[in-house]
């Protein structure tokens, strides 16, 4: 098994102003040949918006796009007719397909809203565009793994149309989680708040972390919180996708 950090500093970074974004892949301006995605993984964003600011109307295709509230509330609006606004424990999935608009803006004029922005590639093209949000309750992700986003939307997750199971988990110090993928999968894991001991190698907020294994065998992660308000995002991905 092996395991590749990647710090929270060494990540792309632009400041707009109104926008602070952080990639952990490629994107927009930023631009790195060694990190172009992991796997169907192909975009993390940690984005901060200011009051009142945001994402005017514009277009994508042929993605998985989720957008997970850390704090805040961001106000999304697209061409299919969806209104909503999405706040922490949220968990919203817009699968872009042949094409689809929409815009993303703080929905407060006061306070900033912090998220994370994640694309998975799909497993086909030309999708009818879709949108779905659900919440999870603090009961759901406090001291456990929570699935909330896999192919085959089971334990009330949100579809995406990839092999992809996505799990959040936000952990009090000293608490721990394991996990076990299947053989031929690896894991991405991305530290939100706090800090976590990923089966000895520590990661903290904005660090990501590359779990590879054998393509025969299982691989198994534990993670230990080191803090009190630890939270991270566990991917589940398969090695080879389409």
């Amino acid at each position: 098994m092996s395991i590749t950090v990647r710090p929270s500093e060494a990540r792309g970074h632009a400041d707009h102003g109104w926008l602070d974004s952080h990639h952990t892949f490629s994107f927009a301006n930023y631009y790195d040949p060694n990190h172009m995605g992991f796997g169907p993984l192909r975009v993390i964003n940690e984005d901060r918006v200011a009051p009142g600011a945001g994402f005017g109307m514009h277009g994508h295709r042929d993605m998985e796009i989720l957008t997970y509230v850390i704090e805040g509330a961001l106000e999304h609006k697209d061409s299919i007719g969806t209104g909503s606004v999405i706040r922490p424990g949220d968990v919203q999935v817009m699968s872009a397909g042949s094409g689809i608009r929409h815009s993303e803006f703080n929905h407060s004029s006061v306070d900033p809203v912090h998220f994370l922005q994640i694309w998975v590639m799909p497993d086909r093209e030309g999708l009818k565009p879709r949108y779905e949000q659900k919440s999870f309750s603090r009961t759901e992700t406090d001291g456990q793994l929570r699935l909330i986003a896999s192919s085959d939307a089971r334990d009330g997750s949100v579809r995406i149309h990839q092999d992809a199971d996505i799990f959040v988990a936000k952990l009090g110090e000293g608490s721990a989680v394991d996990h076990a993928a299947r053989a031929g999968r690896t894991l991405w894991i991305q530290v939100i708040n706090g800090a976590v001991d990923v089966n000895g190698v520590w990661v903290r907020a904005g660090d990501g972390l590359a779990v590879e294994g054998e393509d025969a065998a299982e691989t198994r992660v534990a993670l230990a919180a080191a803090q009190s308000g630890t939270e991270f995002l566990l991917f589940d991905l398969p090695a080879v996708f389409n």
